[in-house]
């Protein structure tokens, strides 16, 4: 495997498949026997899973809701799919645990850095839920800071689409990919990979990011063992 340790981020649309809302246990178990396999083969793997299946801080806010209030309604929700995650992967056979950046102790461990490690340091998959535990920062952001925090060598960005476009593919039938793109590019055309803040925090710390299509079975394992898949983000293009 290319990677030792790597931070997968997941959306929680990915979760909910072709439903209008909520989860898909088959999604959720194909998931899991993909990171089970590469669990297998040696690789560390940290996950980071947002909410919008089951509620958009933003979409809140646009409602008229408060936006901090909406951001922790919605970190409520990444808890959620995190403990499903949870179970879908113990039930593939991988050891699992979830943190939470929200206090709950009687479904979750405390984030605590050293102890998430210690986690992936003994086969442990580590679910993050709960984003960064404070409003107005997204999923991404805390994907690209817990990737920092434990030192992953990579960020998998696990989309519908099986790569970086110039335009939505869905809508637009010559919508041109990327197959490698610097932050630079990312930033300086706002590409909206992952949010302004995320793909800063990943420059800095020189950590690449890789676009993948979630739903193509065995594509983590691909992408794990460094095969020319999606589209990559890195400092050199």
């Amino acid at each position: 495997m290319t990677y030792s340790r790597a931070l997968i981020k997941l959306s929680g649309e990915a979760l909910m498949g072709d439903k209008p809302y909520g989860i898909d246990p088959e999604i959720v178990q194909s998931i899991a026997k993909d990171v089970s396999k590469v669990v297998e083969n040696g690789t560390q793997i940290a996950i980071v899973v947002g909410g919008g299946n089951i509620f958009r801080g933003l979409k809140g806010s646009a409602a008229g809701m408060d936006r901090a209030t909406a951001d922790y309604v919605g970190m409520l929700a990444t808890v959620m799919n995190a403990i499903t995650l949870q179970d879908g992967l113990e039930r593939a056979g991988v050891p699992t645990r979830v943190q939470s950046a929200i206090d709950m102790q009687q479904i979750a461990e405390p984030y605590i850095r050293r102890r998430a490690i210690r986690h992936l340091e003994k086969g442990r998959v580590v679910v993050f839920g709960g984003g960064c535990g404070n409003p107005f920062f997204t999923t991404d952001t805390t994907a690209a800071l817990r990737a920092a925090e434990i030192n992953a060598e990579v960020v998998f960005k696990a989309t519908k689409v099986d790569g970086v476009y110039d335009r939505d593919p869905k809508k637009f039938t010559d919508a041109v990919k990327y197959d490698n793109l610097t932050f630079q590019d990312v930033l300086a055309n706002e590409i909206g990979v992952m949010d302004s803040t995320a793909i800063a925090l990943c420059k800095d710390n020189k950590i690449p990011i890789i676009v993948f299509n979630i739903f193509q079975p065995g594509n983590i394992a691909k992408a794990i063992s460094g095969e020319p898949i999606g589209s990559r983000i890195s400092n050199s293009s």
